[in-house]
């Protein structure tokens, strides 16, 4: 399906920074895991990739963006492959600065839940749908790079700070913009930094997402 008439948010040349500047961000993420997780050099590249454009290409697919834009830009394949050898020769240094890692994390996450939303809407579906793959679009590569690393994604585990909230939150905004004819450059800058700011709070203020109501009662108590 060939993508409707909506306004452009950000210049080309803006948005491919932004784009690029996320993915390199998620990219060292998924370096680290592996770094962590005692992966080869190849383990390092494969986890980086996944991260930095898992989420974007399931985007893509399901909208019928084909092939998905990380398969037609050479930078968006380049920019995971730099972030993997930086962490594969620097990794001791990169840990050192994880906690600004996770501040430029955040950015990425609220950048990719507007954007991916947005290009949903652009491509005819309605204003759960894209928001739905603008959440994917913000957490579905960190979702794989779990399941590759044999981990409990993060965006379901009880013990981390909330994640997909957060992402959540800002394709919601971007979804009712987009229906009252008022997204703009400004106000999706606004959304994104709604949601940048909520993961930030969630990582300061250590929150947490409510699990089942009752959860103690003795149900549960045999599989504790």
């Amino acid at each position: 399906m060939p993508p409707q008439e909506i306004q452009e948010i950000y210049s080309h040349t803006v948005q491919q920074v932004l784009d690029l500047t996320g993915i390199f961000v998620f990219a060292v993420a998924g370096a680290l895991t592996a770094v962590r997780k005692n992966f080869d050099v190849i383990g390092i590249v494969v986890l980086a990739e996944v991260t930095a454009l898992g989420g974007g290409v399931i985007r893509d697919l399901i909208i019928g963006d084909v092939p998905p834009a990380a398969f037609r830009d050479l930078g968006y394949f380049i920019t995971p492959l730099f972030a993997a050898f930086l962490v594969f020769f620097l990794h001791p240094q990169v840990e050192r600065i994880y906690a600004a890692i996770d501040i430029f994390d955040a950015a990425g996450l609220g950048l990719f839940c507007v954007t991916g939303t947005a290009k949903a809407f652009a491509y005819g579906l309605g204003p759960v749908q894209a928001a739905a793959l603008g959440i994917t679009t913000a957490v579905g590569g960190g979702a794989i790079r779990d399941v590759l690393a044999n981990e409990v994604p993060m965006l379901l585990r009880w013990d981390r700070e909330i994640y997909t909230v957060p992402a959540m939150l800002g394709a919601g905004l971007v979804a009712l913009l987009v229906e009252t004819d008022s997204l703009n450059a400004f106000t999706a800058t606004c959304a994104a930094v709604f949601a940048f700011a909520f993961r930030v709070l969630a990582l300061r203020y250590n929150w947490r997402a409510p699990r089942a109501w009752r959860r103690n009662s003795e149900v549960f108590e045999k599989y504790e």
